[in-house]
């Protein structure tokens, strides 16, 4: 009988649970539940429900006793900087934000008052992004700062459920570097950086790798589940577990972690710190096993995605590759990274906007609206390409993308067209991959990350496009 191991990938749009299993040499999956997630308005501002998040990811634990597929072990993973902060009876402290609530508008400049944004660079080396949750904190910190005060505990949202399921806390470390108060060099917090911003540097505990174990299911949760588990630590922040998933035969490689956000980087053994790095806006996330993640956050697919919404979810995805391909000569693009298009009240009219502003002939069909989406997306990835190349002075031969993004087979076309490189698409489920994988390195499924990746390849459709 296989081991069967469960990934919990909660991202911003929805939830999955995922069984993989080795069968004759390859890893299989069965996603055995879905739930719909998203922010909600509460009082102007865009929060979590981690109450019912939580019930979700109880209800799909208990349909593995349904289906007679208990798991060894099990894991979550989730979308980065979002938090909880807990009082010293485990109770939430004011509300859960989501990190596209504008509460942390200004905060970046109050930060700068207290270190200096090349200073901060230096010490963590992470992307700026009005959102992380050194931003977040500091919002916390002059707007309610009663709650600073008598918090116990800081814990990022996937920590927070393994809490949840087993009563203990644990930090787990590549979700850690994504708040923007971790050394890269000392791989812990940076706890003199903590005190200087005011936070409570006690709240912060000690960061575990991915592999850990956090414990088994309390009692409480036995009985509601109907079997017990041990919880094993993947790589909880999603992209990290994506990019352990990306099949590479090499040791040097681009990839393109690809869904609501397009992660494009490589994996380093050190951080690169530079003003060069700080200046191109690279940042150095914690991956699996201490290695970096160098990557640069861009938009993704959130245009497309907020504009399939407001067209009421009419289209499939492929359909708006099929109508952006019809079109392709459409002149007109934007900057995907502009803050305009991060939670505009409609995204069809922000780009409509944008590109009369600029000058430029202004969409109007569904089809012209998708094309301006994914050639001003593969564009910013053929700039990330040349920019990764002159940092590092490496050239490299192919991308690998991954994510549900590696479904979009006209973006895919274009990324390939525009970067010259070859393109590798898939897996889709790279996320929940990772965090299976994480799991069954810790059960001595694979010796290594090597050997693991080379399963990866084997075990799934990966289309190449030149």
């Amino acid at each position: 009988m296989s081991n069967y191991y469960l990934a919990i990938d909660i991202g911003a749009s929805s939830g999955r649970h995922i069984l993989g299993s080795i069968e004759n040499g390859k890893i299989v999956l069965e996603e055995i539940y879905r739930f719909e997630n998203g922010m909600k308005k509460k009082d102007g501002h865009l929060c979590w429900d981690v109450n019912a998040l939580f019930n979700e990811i109880k209800t799909g634990i208990s349909r593995c006793k349904q289906i007679g597929k208990i798991p060894v072990t099990m894991g979550i993973d989730t979308w980065a900087v979002d938090y909880v902060l807990l009082d010293h009876e485990d109770y939430i402290l004011g509300e859960t934000y989501g990190y596209r609530d504008k509460r942390t508008t200004g905060m970046d400049d109050k930060v700068y008052e207290i270190i200096s944004p090349e200073e901060l660079y230096a010490r963590t080396g992470i992307q700026k992004q009005i959102f992380n949750t050194i931003y977040q904190l500091m919002a916390v910190k002059l707007q309610t700062p009663i709650l600073m005060q008598r918090a116990a505990n800081f814990l990022m949202l996937p920590d927070y459920f393994h809490f949840l399921l087993t009563g203990n806390k644990k930090s787990e470390y590549t979700n850690a570097t994504s708040t923007q108060l971790v050394n890269p060099k000392t791989k812990e917090w940076d706890y003199e950086l903590i005190d200087r911003l005011g936070y409570k540097k006690e709240i912060f505990r000690p960061l575990s790798m991915p592999g850990t174990s956090v414990g088994r299911f309390t009692d409480a949760i036995r009985e509601e589940v109907g079997f017990d588990c041990e919880v094993v630590l993947p790589a909880t922040h999603d992209t990290g577990s994506a990019v352990l998933a990306v099949p590479a035969k090499e040791d040097d490689f681009l990839y393109i972690s690809s869904g609501t956000w397009s992660l494009m980087g490589i994996e380093a053994k050190e951080a690169n710190c530079s003003a060069e790095c700080m200046q191109a806006n690279f940042t150095n996330e914690g991956g699996y096993e201490y290695r970096f993640r160098f990557l640069k956050n861009i938009m993704g697919l959130w245009m497309i995605q907020s504009v399939r919404h407001e067209l009421n979810d009419n289209y499939s995805f492929a359909r708006l590759c099929e109508l952006a391909e019809e079109v392709h000569d459409f002149p007109s693009r934007v900057d995907v990274n502009a803050v305009c298009f991060l939670a505009p009240d409609s995204m069809i009219d922000e780009i409509k906007r944008y590109c009369e502003e600029t000058g430029q002939q202004v969409p109007k069909t569904v089809g012209e609206i998708s094309t301006v989406i994914y050639q001003s997306l593969s564009e910013s990835y053929a700039d990330t390409v040349r920019e990764i190349e002159n940092i590092t002075g490496r050239t490299y031969d192919g991308i690998y993308i991954v994510g549900g993004g590696s479904n979009a087979e006209y973006l895919n076309k274009l990324t390939a067209e525009k970067t010259g490189k070859q393109v590798y698409a898939g897996p889709g489920e790279a996320t929940a991959i990772g965090n299976i994988t994480a799991q069954m390195l810790a059960g001595k499924e694979f010796p290594d990350v090597k050997s693991a990746r080379a399963c990866i390849y084997r075990s799934f459709e990966i289309k190449e496009i030149k």
